[in-house]
């Protein structure tokens, strides 16, 4: 697996981190949402270098023109409801793309330890397909690890890219040690090096769902 942290080369990317961490800008959670769907457009356009290009002409009122385009066969996949923001904006620059979207959740046991659990998945054939598989916070990974596995029930991508905002060391790990296929692309805006015996990043942004959408029972 290739990791891009995007954050190495400063941009205009760092803006976008800093209002989605910042307490204060927070309390807007329209603002939020937008930071996100920028950051997602932000992926998008990096992701776009990757792609396999074919020459094509178009034809202007005045005459023919030589340019090349990307391949379609794009798949946008989301764990919600915190990857939404973040699939909007994958979605307004591949906006031919084909989508899936994950429901994924923590089930808590005694001492606040969790598993994992898949309720929901919608998602077509991606069999062959470039798949970029998003979620806001890159926490643990098990998460991420198991949207993709349930993800490749539906086939094997050509290409896969993980897209997550912020991560841990420790879930940046996690997903290297568990998905191991080559063609694998993980790429995140910033990465952290805590994680809390509560799988929280610290410093992180808090609970990205919530911020987002309101706080959930």
């Amino acid at each position: 697996m290739e990791v891009i942290n995007l954050s190495k080369t400063n941009s205009a990317l760092n803006q976008f981190i800093v209002e989605i961490r910042d307490h204060i800008i927070q309390k807007d959670s329209m603002k939020f949402r937008t930071n996100l769907e920028r950051i997602g457009e932000f992926f998008a356009f990096e992701i776009s270098k990757t792609l396999e290009y074919k020459p094509l002409e178009v034809s202007t009122p005045l005459g023919i023109a030589q340019t090349s385009t990307y391949d379609s066969n794009i798949v946008i996949a989301s764990i919600l409801r915190a990857g939404i923001p973040l699939h909007d904006g994958l979605l307004r620059i591949f906006d031919r793309a084909q989508n899936a979207f994950i429901g994924a959740y923590r089930k808590y046991g005694k001492d606040n330890k969790f598993n994992i659990e898949i309720e929901y998945a919608s998602a077509p054939k991606i069999e062959d397909k470039t798949l970029i598989l998003a979620d806001t916070m890159l926490a643990t990974g098990a998460s991420l690890v198991l949207a993709y596995e349930r993800l490749c029930k539906n086939g094997t991508p050509k290409h896969t890219h993980i897209v997550s905002t912020i991560a841990s060391v420790d879930g940046v790990e996690y997903l290297k040690k568990h998905i191991t296929d080559s063609n694998v692309t993980l790429w995140l805006a910033a990465v952290d090096e805590e994680l809390t015996n509560k799988s929280y990043i610290v410093p992180g942004l808090g609970d990205a769902g919530d911020l987002a959408y309101g706080s959930k029972l």
